[in-house]
């Protein structure tokens, strides 16, 4: 029986995720989706790289009163796809939109050069359905995450280009939430096998599950 936080939600494919309300259905980093429909409200957008801004996943979703949430340093990316409003944003920041409250979470690499900080990319912990889903996007473990309250963390670790398995279960124990979900794997980089070291490598308390 699937857990009653994760009614609604589905990882499509690599890093996107799609959250369905009774009134919204939230796509974040849309990419190579199975059987699109135009059934966007809201699309959410990390960054740049083509695995998680695809022009022609969001045109296979949008329709014509679609709202993308994108970084500003990557609106003009997405003005031209037929979205009805762009909305740029910050990290570290809280906003609402069409009722649906999010905070942006820094993503970032330390070590590597693929996401600089000074990019001002972001991952976003949205709340549906009364439960806060926290979407990391291309990230290393960094010291935001000291301060996420979230109920679910979707958390990549193909590695490479973000944590590893080892590294992703590290974040979860820090950011201490009742479900972890691996994502980022299978597909550009990491395999179905970081998904479940990452699951049997959480701490007692945290819910691994590979949707």
């Amino acid at each position: 029986m699937t857990n009653p936080l994760l009614h609604g939600i589905s990882h499509l494919n690599h890093a996107a995720v799609k959250i369905c309300t009774a009134q919204k259905t939230i796509y974040v980093d849309p990419y190579h989706l199975p059987d699109p429909e135009h059934d966007a409200d809201l699309i959410f957008i990390t960054h740049h790289h083509h695995d998680h801004l695809s022009p022609e996943d969001i045109s296979a979703i949008i329709k014509a009163d679609t709202i993308v949430v994108v970084p500003a340093s990557i609106a003009d990316s997405v003005n031209n796809l037929g979205a009805a409003q762009v909305i740029k944003v910050e990290p570290e920041r809280e906003y609402v939109v069409e009722d649906i409250p999010f905070e942006t979470i820094s993503a970032y690499n330390i070590n590597k050069r693929f996401h600089p900080k000074e990019q001002a990319w972001v991952g976003y912990n949205i709340t549906a359905n009364g439960v806060r889903y926290y979407i990391a996007g291309d990230t290393d473990a960094i010291p935001e995450m000291n301060r996420i309250q979230t109920d679910v963390a979707f958390l990549p670790v193909g590695g490479t280009y973000t944590m590893d398995a080892k590294e992703a279960a590290e974040a979860a124990s820090v950011i201490k939430p009742k479900i972890a979900v691996p994502i980022h794997y299978g597909e550009v980089v990491g395999s179905l096998e970081d998904a479940r070291n990452f699951v049997n490598w959480l701490q007692p308390g945290i819910q691994g599950i590979i949707i």
